[in-house]
């Protein structure tokens, strides 16, 4: 084998080691986040809402009917072990009086209404999504992933991942000012 062939492989293996080392880096520093996606939809007017109702047959939930009032929608499923951990929180901010809208997303419905009655119900209402028809309206990529709707109808922020008290004050708290829940 030819001495240039054999640093090959080494070449290829060290720069590979440096690009996973600059990236280990930049997350340790808070600076890179796997989980921040990029969303077109900032700034923007909010994509239309319009699904069954979980939880009230017969009934459809709607953004129209949000207009004017500034207001979280939450994608979730049961299938989805974030969802499980931040329900506690979207439970107390929900008592703290933070509107959130609900997408139950690619679930069973029995399951998703069990897991509210067994957990607590969290938002004002559930729109039911099995076939991702507004997932994908809203772009999406996985479960739970939050984004806020300013009376104006605009979605200023989106966060990827469970909610948590950091990122509700970083990213959500400063558009309910009489409202910074932080449990």
């Amino acid at each position: 084998m030819n001495k240039s062939r054999a640093f090959i492989p080494l070449m290829a293996f060290l720069a590979l080691a440096g690009l996973f080392y600059f990236v280990l880096m930049k997350m340790n520093k808070g600076e890179y986040n796997p989980r921040d996606i990029p969303t077109e939809f900032i700034g923007r007017p909010a994509p239309n809402i319009d699904l069954p109702n979980l939880l009230v047959e017969n009934d459809r939930v709607k953004s129209s009917d949000y207009a004017g009032k500034v207001w979280l929608l939450n994608i979730w499923g049961t299938w989805c072990p974030e969802c499980w951990k931040e329900h506690d929180y979207l439970m107390y901010l929900s008592r703290q009086g933070i509107p959130i809208l609900g997408i139950d997303w690619r679930d069973e419905k029995a399951d998703a209404i069990d897991f509210l009655k067994q957990k607590g119900n969290p938002f004002v209402e559930v729109g039911f999504d099995p076939n991702s028809d507004a997932a994908i309206d809203w772009g999406v990529y996985g479960a739970p992933e939050t984004f806020l709707i300013d009376a104006e109808g605009i979605v200023r922020e989106k966060h990827a991942g469970a909610l948590y008290p950091q990122v509700w004050e970083e990213k959500f708290a400063k558009y309910f000012q009489a409202q910074k829940p932080t449990e």
